[in-house]
């Protein structure tokens, strides 16, 4: 990799995993700006196209990643940023999956809801993730061979699993 080029880093992530904020982790690590659904709204906000249908926001938001990857390094968060990214030659694409209990778990204790409404909210989440990948890229999130690494993170503090892609990006692309 060039000094002037940059590295895109995209993570999918199951409803409850602790994605985001693996995420964000990693970023700090690597002092890489995240881009995650609510900085896309609020960029869509400035550009005074928030309030545009939900059938051309996909198409902005995917105008806007790419230009954003044109400028700097950053990690996406969803957003079918493994697709959107797949040909770029410096991308790493990462999956972050999770026991169902455990995500359960997480969800109730992050949201202050019973656990019954954690699968409840898992479950939806899923699906509208999953309806929207397949809708707007052809291919299912799960599918493994979209990624370069898929982490089951159950049990496994943020900070290491950000520890390890950090490790592994800095050893593929950093040459550090």
């Amino acid at each position: 990799m060039k000094k002037d080029d940059k590295l895109i880093i995209t993570i999918n992530r199951e409803f409850g995993s602790g994605g985001r904020e693996i995420a964000y982790k990693l970023g700090a690590l690597l002092d890489i700006k995240v881009y995650d659904k609510q900085a896309l709204e609020a960029i869509e906000e400035d550009l005074g196209v928030a309030n545009e249908l939900p059938e051309k926001i996909y198409d902005i938001q995917k105008d806007i990643l790419l230009n954003i990857a044109s400028k700097e390094s950053c990690i996406i968060v969803g957003r079918t940023g493994f697709h959107i990214f797949r040909n770029h030659p410096n991308v790493v694409r990462v999956l972050l999956i999770a026991d169902y209990n455990a995500r359960v778990n997480h969800v109730s204790e992050k949201h202050g809801i019973t656990k019954m409404n954690a699968r409840k909210r898992i479950d939806n989440v899923d699906r509208e993730r999953e309806e929207y990948t397949k809708k707007y890229t052809g291919v299912s999130r799960y599918d493994a061979r979209n990624y370069d690494f898929v982490l089951n993170v159950t049990n496994i503090p943020g900070y290491h699993v950000a520890a390890f892609l950090a490790q592994n990006v800095r050893m593929k692309f950093m040459n550090k």
